[in-house]
């Protein structure tokens, strides 16, 4: 065979060439982009939006609102603010687990090595941060609950996490918070509403009482606690009718999905407390704060309102498929 057949590979496709460089680092730099987002957990993020939007109904605003009115103005800010004091404390839910992990879940970003602990801390900080002065664009009310939501959910990523009582208690008051940052979008209606916060309380509490046995499995009795705060929570939902502003017959058909979105992944979970089945549970749980909130917006606004913000659902399902919930 005449050597004088072969001719040099094309600079192009040489190891050290400039485009193959270039190539490869395009390449880490969007793997370093997609562990970050990762490290967000966008589906949960949109579940803070119908936090946010029920509030908003409970506050009034969403009955008189118009694609004109000025509402949408503090409402904008106020899905900004959620969307960082959410992104925030979910990022530095794995900064502090990163070795834990790393034992229990090495292929998430920090523990792979895809994302850095440090930047993730700085990432957590800026959202944290944008979130607190996107609500200050509000009212001092919505500012001053955001910082409070940052504080327990630092709090709760540090220190509180790990106690069997003070953990989902902790983590409930985060979403407590958020649907009473909704309604700040008319802070007087807040000193009125406040008892509001107790219904996603008693809900998350439940569901972080549960994600406890996802790695190792749950324990019956804790996991039959568990079920008696979801069915304490649609009671609560139904007894809101006695206010004279809610609407029984709207909420009704959200209670009902609700009911059988939550319930029967829970009664499965408890009979069988393997971690395949409360994995599936807290999933559903998760992404149902969207249902238990398209509840509360139907009850204080309209049908019509509660199935807008139900429609958040299958967006954070789509997301769900592809970024991790829990």
């Amino acid at each position: 065979m005449d050597i004088n057949s072969f001719s040099p590979a094309p600079c192009s496709l040489l190891p050290h060439s400039p485009t193959l460089l270039a190539m490869n680092t395009a390449t880490l730099t969007s793997h370093r982009f997609w562990a970050y987002l990762q490290l967000m957990r966008p589906a949960n993020i949109v579940t803070a939006w119908a936090d946010i939007l029920a509030g908003f109904a409970a506050s009034g605003c969403a009955v008189f609102i118009s694609p004109s009115s000025s509402d949408l103005i503090p409402l904008a800010w106020l899905l900004l603010a959620t969307t960082g004091l959410y992104g925030g404390g979910i990022v530095f839910n794995d900064v502090f687990d990163a070795e834990i992990d790393a034992l229990e879940r090495p292929d998430r970003p920090i523990p792979s090595g895809r994302a850095s602990r440090q930047e993730a801390s700085i990432l957590g900080s800026l959202l944290l941060s944008a979130g607190i002065i996107a609500a200050s664009q509000v009212n001092w009310l919505s500012a001053s609950l955001a910082c409070g939501i940052a504080t327990a959910a630092i709090l709760y990523d540090a220190y509180s996490k790990h106690h069997p009582i003070f953990g989902p208690l902790n983590m409930g008051v985060c979403r407590g918070g958020n649907l009473l940052l909704g309604i700040s979008a008319a802070s007087s209606m807040v000193p009125n509403y406040w008892f509001l916060a107790v219904i996603p309380i008693i809900y998350i509490a439940a569901v972080t009482s549960l994600s406890r046995g996802e790695v190792y499995g749950g324990k019956s009795r804790t996991d039959s606690i568990t079920l008696m705060l979801i069915c304490i929570v649609i009671v609560g939902l139904l007894g809101l009718s006695l206010l004279e502003n809610y609407h029984l017959l709207a909420v009704l058909p959200f209670v009902t999905l609700l009911s059988a979105r939550v319930l029967l992944p829970f009664i499965k979970a408890v009979s069988e407390p393997s971690p395949e089945n409360i994995r599936t549970a807290v999933r559903a749980g998760v992404l149902s704060l969207i249902v238990l909130d398209a509840t509360v917006a139907a009850g204080f606004a309209s049908l019509l309102y509660g199935l807008l913000v139900l429609c958040l659902l299958p967006i954070s399902r789509g997301l769900s498929e592809i970024f991790a919930v829990t």
